[in-house]
């Protein structure tokens, strides 16, 4: 095969691959987390693209192969935790979700490097951080 002949293969492929359909969906908030303003702030900006129904699907989104990166992170992400999904854990999962959010936003596994060169205002400050790290003291589970 010539470079000419490569090229036109992999511009076919490209262009097959847009037809491969994928599921962006924000299903409906059923309840949403209730933190203090700090807290609510911080999560919207930060987490809810992946852990909430309430993601904001950038224009990227629906162009593969990104599309099926971001579907699968966001999917992932509501399986781990799902802030528009609140009821559907009791109170025992609540305070160790937070906990969590605590966990792995002090140690920098959240939100993830790969995430942050496109959403630079996700990227957790030391205040971020802090107001985070204060959220267990002050959170009251609503789970039964």
């Amino acid at each position: 095969m010539t470079g000419v002949q490569i090229g036109l293969a992999v511009i076919m492929i490209l262009l097959a691959i847009q037809l491969v359909p994928v599921e962006r969906t924000n299903p409906p908030v059923t309840e949403r987390v209730e933190a203090s303003p700090d807290v609510e702030g911080v999560l919207e900006r930060a987490c809810f693209d992946c852990h909430s129904n309430e993601t904001r699907w950038p224009w990227y989104a629906r162009v593969a192969p990104a599309s099926w990166l971001l579907t699968h992170n966001v999917e992932e992400g509501r399986g781990e935790l799902n802030f528009s999904e609140w009821d559907y854990y009791d109170a025992e999962e609540q305070i160790d979700l937070v906990d969590r959010v605590v966990e792995v936003t002090t140690s920098g596994e959240m939100p993830p490097w790969e995430y942050l060169p496109l959403h630079p205002t996700a990227r957790l400050s030391a205040r971020d951080t802090e107001v985070l790290q204060g959220w267990p003291d002050t959170f009251e589970p609503t789970g039964e």
